[in-house]
């Protein structure tokens, strides 16, 4: 059970973050009020590294940033490394 809860958790956070790149990138053409980098960020800190990652490459969103070409993939392989060490 508790391995479908991390699962679970790890779904829901990544499309939560996933859904933020795509509405920040919306905004950000739309010229509206952004959703904070920090944000952002964190999002993909905490489990939503995959969301993140797919919504950097599918929305061409915060590409540029050299924080987020590090970070954000350094995030996804930290959560792949704990994921198939959790898994085993």
């Amino acid at each position: 059970m508790p391995m479908k809860l991390l699962l679970g958790y790890i779904l829901i956070i990544s499309i939560v973050t996933f859904v933020l790149y795509g509405l920040d990138k919306y905004r950000a053409i739309h010229h509206e009020y952004r959703i904070s980098e920090a944000t952002l960020l964190t999002c993909s800190a905490i489990g939503g590294s995959f969301g993140a990652a797919l919504g950097m490459i599918l929305f061409h969103h915060k590409t540029r940033k050299t924080k987020f070409r590090l970070l954000v993939p350094l995030c996804l392989i930290v959560h792949v490394i704990l994921l198939i060490l959790i898994l085993r």
